[in-house]
Parts: structure tokens; sequence; C-alpha cells
């Protein structure tokens, strides 16, 4: 157990959680009311859709990928849900159309990716284009409102005095955490991250794991995109900008090696508490937007320094390692 606790609780993962303490500390010393449960509740609902994105790029980033199009799969996931429910589809129905629209966006990325041979970056920055036009095509470019009582209820019910769609992201954390570091499929996502070449001579198929990362990550979108419009009341083409990146930048702060091969579900979680966190009290320190985007990259070009320490820091360790063997 003690083996295990300090497993969980690497080194990273502290640091991560004196980070958030001290971004708590700093915005609560400039507005008091970040410290309220009611912030607490507003940060974990902020954070519910950034998480099930993250999610996705966790597994997607191990494995030597990118996703640059979730922002717009959710926004467009959002808008055809709403579409599909105002024009009378069962609710049940116009959700696994949705979810079944991103799974095939995953099936593009993926043979965007293993056939024509694009990078992740070049592959899925086509696609985030392609879809956040078709989330305006669907009603021209207009929100589509929703009336269905049991579509918004889902954005307004509570369990425990907290949101649906925080469980919802919670729930996602636990099974593809468990997933990621307790299966055969979890351990060949760090297998093709960490050498794709020896992970097909080992018998693995990296393009058939790329092609199933792909597809999460789209039907983790298109969940996305169906609890923030029940959030909304409706549905927005033009929401979930820059989405994707406030996940990559949440998941390589809790840990993810942008490089492949390295991270845990749980580092991402800090990692996008913290993002969300630290976005939350620029916004209650009136802190100006344009001065937020500067602040974001900022915490971007952090992270990525981060990731590259870590990356030489082992580097370091397993040269000094072998030189004891050798």
């Amino acid at each position: 157990m003690k083996e295990r606790l300090k497993k969980t609780i690497s080194g990273d993962k502290l640091i991560l959680l004196g980070a958030t303490l001290v971004v708590f500390i700093l915005f609560t010393a400039l507005n008091k009311n970040f410290l309220s449960w009611t912030n607490f509740v507003n940060i974990l609902v902020a954070t519910s859709l950034v998480g099930l994105i993250a999610i996705g790029h966790t597994y997607l980033i191990i494995a030597g990928q990118n996703d640059l199009s979730p922002g717009s799969l959710a926004a467009f996931s959002g808008v055809l849900a709403a579409l599909l429910v105002s024009n009378g589809v069962n609710l049940i129905l116009a959700f696994i159309i949705t979810i079944i629209a991103g799974a095939l966006v995953g099936v593009f990325n993926a043979f965007m990716v293993n056939r024509i041979k694009l990078q992740a970056f070049i592959a899925t920055l086509v696609t985030q284009s392609i879809v956040r036009g078709f989330a305006y095509i669907l009603r021209g470019g207009k929100p589509v409102a929703i009336s269905n009582k049991a579509f918004i209820q889902i954005g307004k019910a509570r369990f425990l005095d907290i949101p649906a769609t925080v469980w919802i992201m919670i729930v996602a954390f636990i099974i593809f955490g468990f997933i990621l570091s307790n299966t055969r499929f979890g351990r060949s996502i760090y297998a093709i991250g960490g050498n794709q070449d020896a992970a097909r001579l080992a018998g693995l198929n990296p393009k058939r794991i790329v092609l199933l990362s792909f597809v999460m990550m789209g039907v983790l979108c298109a969940i996305g995109g169906i609890v923030f419009a029940a959030r909304m009341n409706s549905g927005q083409p033009a929401a979930n900008v820059n989405l994707e990146f406030d996940a990559i930048t949440a998941v390589v702060l809790g840990g993810v090696s942008f490089t492949g091969g390295v991270g845990s579900m749980g580092g991402t979680l800090i990692g996008v508490f913290l993002i969300q966190a630290f976005n939350t009290g620029l916004t209650m320190v009136n802190v100006p937007s344009f001065w937020q985007y500067v602040a974001k990259g900022a915490l971007l070009l952090f992270a990525l320094t981060s990731d590259y320490l870590r990356k030489q820091n082992r580097e370091r360790q397993l040269l000094e390692a072998s030189k004891r063997n050798g």
C-alpha cells in the first residue's frame, strides 16, 4: 500500500498540488469570494467540458498523437443534438446520432494520420476548420434553442449539491483512468507512444490503437458538446473556441510528455483543475480579456518547458542507470 501510494502521488503531482494551492492563496488574497463553495462549484462546472476533452488528449498525447479539433467538434455536437431534438427526434436517439457523428470524425482523423500519413497536428487542423464550418452551416450560423425539459435538466440536475455535468466528468475520469492504467489497451497506448516500431515488433497494431484513440476522442467531444449545450440551453456554433488548447495545457501540466509514452490520468485531473482555477481567478480579479490570452499562453509555455525539463531528467536517469548496469 505504501509503494502504491508513492506511485500515485509522485513528485510531479505534489508540485502540481502545491501550484494549485498557490493559485488559490493568490486569488483569494485578491478576491475573497474566490475561496467560497459557490465559486468552487463554478470551477468544477467549467472544468467538466475541458476535463472530458483532456481525457481524450491524455490518450492521444501518450500515444504520440494530438488533436486540434475538439473545440469545433464539441460545438458541432451541441448544435447537432439541439437541432435533432428541436425537430422532434427522440432525445436518446438524438444523443446516439450525435455520439456516432463524433466517432466518425475520429475515424476521419485516424484515416488521415494512418493512411494519408499526415502529421496529427496538420490532419486535425483540417478537421477543426471543416467541422466548425458544418456547425455554422446546420443553422446558418444561428444558435439552436433547446426547449426539451429533459435535455435542459442534464445541465441543471444536481447530486450532493454538485451538478450532474461534474459527476459525468468524474465518472469518465475513473473509467478511462482505469482503462489506461490497468488494461492491455492502456499499456499499448504507452508502448506505441514510447517507440512505435518496437511496439509493432512486439505484436501490437499501432494503426488500430491510433484509430481507437481518435474515436475515443470523438465520442468524448460529442458528449462534452451535449453537456455544454444542456448547460447553455442552446447549441452554439461559435462556442468552445480554443478549448483544445486549455485541454492540452492541462494535460502537459499534469505530467503527460508531449513526445509520448509518459503520463497518467491522475496528473491530468489535477492539471485540469489547476488551469480552470487559474482561468476563473483571472476573470474574478478583472484581468482584461486580452491579457488573459497572454496569461494562458504563458501558462502553456510553462507547461511545455516543464515537460522538456522532465524529459531531460528522464534521459539523464536512464543514462546513469545504463552506466551502472554496464
